[in-house]
């Protein structure tokens, strides 16, 4: 998938209103620019249809910094995950309408606002305390121009409360379950809807859920055959792959 601003730049092009040296300057650093510390993969928005992801942990405040100052120059929009407070205040000095998002511990910012989804994704955790794992999935469904919808602590504790949401469930083109514990609920979904749901393990709960790794097994194990799995606390993963199955297509693939 071409992005906007690629696209832009070849029409302009063929039109005659850029010449060749400034579109050699735009396609440059395809397929990569290199940052010495980082190799920043400006291809991605052509292969993926969204640019890179920074992920945050174990990188500098410098590094995240420059890494986002190289995609912002090239892409209209930037996600950042596992990113510290700070991370954010230094950000938004340079690009002020950068949001930074707390329960998920994620930094978005949004230029171009997309409609590349052609359903809703929904969005279900077992408990409150799933909530930042599932968040960090909303975000990141959310800045790759995606119609979300949440629905939190709907566990197989209390079913009542889910089957409550049935219409939400089913008015969904993905679904993604988030729960700790036992891991049950993604199986419980799956027997409700006939789209993909990502399941996605926290580690959520007692000694013997072994940080998530209870939950990880159980939803490997799943009865319900339109299951798939995620790895434990990947709420970006499951944002991610949810947008790439809802996104809308320029071709029909028959």
């Amino acid at each position: 998938m071409i992005p906007d601003h690629l696209k832009k730049a070849l029409r302009d092009f063929r039109k005659g209103l850029i010449g060749e040296s400034e579109m050699e300057g735009i396609l440059h650093n395809l397929p990569f620019q290199d940052l010495g510390f980082a190799k920043v993969d400006h291809h991605r928005a052509i292969r993926h249809g969204f640019a890179e992801v920074i992920f945050g942990k174990g990188k500098s405040i410098d590094q995240i910094l420059g890494i986002a100052e190289a995609i912002l120059a090239k892409s209209p929009n930037l996600l950042i995950t596992h990113a510290a407070d700070d991370v954010f205040e230094r950000l938004q000095v340079s690009f002020p309408e950068a949001r930074y998002h707390s329960d998920s511990r994620t930094v978005s910012l949004v230029r171009e606002k997309g409609d590349s989804g052609r359903g809703k994704i929904g969005i279900f955790s077992a408990g409150t305390a799933d909530i930042p794992v599932a968040e960090e999935a909303a975000v990141t469904a959310e800045t790759m121009g995606n119609e979300v919808l949440t629905c939190y602590d709907v566990g197989v504790a209390g079913l009542h409360r889910l089957l409550s949401q049935t219409t939400l469930l089913r008015s969904c083109s993905v679904v993604i379950a988030v729960a700790g514990m036992e891991g049950a609920l993604p199986s419980v979904v799956g027997g409700l809807v006939e789209v993909p749901v990502i399941a996605v393990p926290t580690s959520i709960g007692y000694g013997a859920s072994f940080d998530g790794l209870a939950a990880l097994l159980g939803m490997l194990n799943s009865c319900s055959s339109n299951v798939t799995v995620v790895n434990i606390d990947n709420g970006f993963g499951a944002g991610y792959v949810a947008s790439l199955i809802n996104r809308k297509r320029d071709f029909d693939a028959t």
